[in-house]
């Protein structure tokens, strides 16, 4: 078996440790996964089409998870005031404490030294970003690391949206992220 196989294996085996976990409690592991990415998605990036992508599922698979989370009192809907049908959701205390919740994988991670954690991570990201190039896919990376991002405010400003960023923002996941060149 080559080195890539056996790295594509190991990265399966620990994602469906990750995924039995999120049978926990009263929810299943894409309604966990979405209350994952909410936690970490910035303001523009919190749509239900935004959630299905990222995760890599459909918007109506989505939208009813979404829904099912709203019910469950883990997350809130927000319709837009310009646009009542562009809806954007937000985790409440509760979702916010199922994020915070241990997990197996994040442990295991968490108790490697730290330089292990960083080339883990360094290879990881350099891994997802080619498979994303390959298949088309969004980065979905933080504000700080965008070619859009202006660095000249406190926060941040967004030179694509024209926007400045709220505090905390530039260290969250954007739909419109393209890696800084």
């Amino acid at each position: 078996m080559n080195t890539d196989h056996r790295i594509r294996t190991l990265i399966n085996r620990l994602a469906r440790i990750n995924a039995s976990e999120g049978w926990a409690g009263d929810l299943n592991p894409t309604q966990r996964m979405a209350l994952e990415y909410l936690a970490e998605a910035n303001m523009f990036s919190r749509s239900p089409s935004n959630v299905a992508e990222y995760i890599g599922t459909t918007r109506g698979t989505m939208s009813q998870t979404l829904k099912a989370l709203a019910r469950k009192g883990y997350v809130e809907e927000h319709r837009k005031e310009h646009d009542q049908r562009s809806i954007s959701y937000e985790l409440t205390k509760d979702g916010g404490e199922i994020v915070r919740q241990p997990n197996p994988v994040a442990q295991a991670v968490g108790d490697m030294p730290a330089e292990n954690q960083a080339m883990l991570e360094q290879g990881l990201m350099q891994s997802l970003i080619l498979a994303l190039a390959a298949n088309g896919g969004r980065s979905f990376g933080q504000c700080k690391s965008c070619a859009h991002h202006d660095v000249t405010t406190e926060n941040g400003f967004c030179k694509l949206l024209g926007v400045s960023l709220e505090p905390g923002e530039k260290d969250k996941i954007c739909i419109e992220h393209e890696e800084a060149g």
